[in-house]
């Protein structure tokens, strides 16, 4: 699932453009990095991103212990004490405006979440992060207003048409659950807020201060939900600690990593990189959870990939020039 996007990065359009299922919690401070880094950040942004959708996979093991609102309690409130303890956000000092931002972007990051993990639950890993990355695109494209991006989201679009007759089945997404289909447009719809109230609070916040509040509203939110759904099965150790799993796989580590390649790495060459993260769900559902690809749907991500890393090219162009 995706990892949460910068939540202090000043450069909204490296912000949009970025596809990955979830963006370091100090995005923006690469944004003045130097250029010229090698493969070194290459390395750590790579692995952060096999990490958040090993993770993914692993949440998907768990479903059947906790269900898809559990395992997103679990990880939700996992990741929350976690970046509580470490930022120590400062409460007093903050204005109204600065709360409902916070808010905000809470909610957008307990829907992606909760959206994305009922689609997983229902649609093989690498459909899902393709469907879920054109929310991203399209924010792309709408900010942009340029016509060259508008062909980017019309090579991606022929991509969810060929994912969509997955398993031979025409244009009714073939052998994917439609509901799944479904969940995972509305966790990239979600995850478009996501990106907006994410830029929003990093200008209000010091540091990862906001995400670290928003991850708690998030989980506040998904507590009830995963409640009700799971009741006292998350209590169990077992289920605790791979729920604990998951929330290190997808949010620490990978904020971890993607904090040490920023400091090196341009935010622009970042959200080309986390154009990749289609590519490494399917990888991720096939070793994991032999979830079989056909070239159809191989054909179907590598289109998605490559509109959304043209979207972020033409970005970075049209800022240089």
């Amino acid at each position: 699932m995706p990892a949460p996007s910068s939540s202090s990065s000043p450069t909204t359009s490296s912000a949009v453009a970025a596809t990955a299922p979830d963006p370091s919690p100090t995005q923006g401070s690469g944004s003045g990095s130097r250029p010229g880094s090698g493969l070194g950040p290459v390395a750590l942004v790579i692995s952060a991103g096999i990490s958040v959708q090993f993770g993914a996979a692993l949440a998907v093991m768990i479903m059947p212990r906790a269900g898809a609102a559990g395992v997103v309690t679990l990880r939700l409130a996992a990741a929350a004490i976690v970046l509580l303890l470490l930022c120590r956000p400062k409460m007093r000092g903050h204005s109204r405006s600065d709360w409902g931002t916070v808010l905000a972007f809470g909610v957008a990051m307990a829907g992606m979440n909760g959206l994305f993990y009922q689609s997983i639950d229902r649609i093989p890993l690498g459909p899902a992060v393709t469907l879920e990355v054109l929310g991203p695109l399209a924010l792309s494209v709408i900010v942009s207003r340029r016509l060259v991006n508008v062909l980017w989201a019309g090579l991606a679009l022929g991509g969810v048409v060929l994912l969509s007759g997955h398993g031979g089945g025409g244009l009714g997404f073939g052998s994917l659950d439609p509901l799944g289909a479904a969940y995972a447009l509305g966790a990239g719809a979600m995850w478009a807020l996501y990106i907006v109230f994410s830029a929003r609070t990093g200008r209000r916040f010091p540091q990862a201060d906001g995400l670290a509040l928003a991850m708690a509203v998030a989980a506040v939110i998904s507590l009830p939900l995963g409640i009700a759904e799971a009741g006292s099965d998350l209590l169990v150790p077992s289920t605790l600690a791979l729920g604990l799993g998951v929330a290190v796989l997808s949010s620490v580590l990978p904020y971890t990593l993607e904090l040490l390649a920023l400091r090196r790495m341009p935010a622009p060459t970042f959200a080309i990189l986390m154009s990749l993260e289609p590519a490494i769900a399917a990888t991720a559902g096939f070793l994991v959870l032999h979830q079989a690809m056909s070239a159809l749907d191989a054909l179907a991500i590598a289109l998605v990939i490559a509109a959304s890393m043209g979207a972020v090219r033409s970005q970075i162009r049209r800022k240089a020039a």
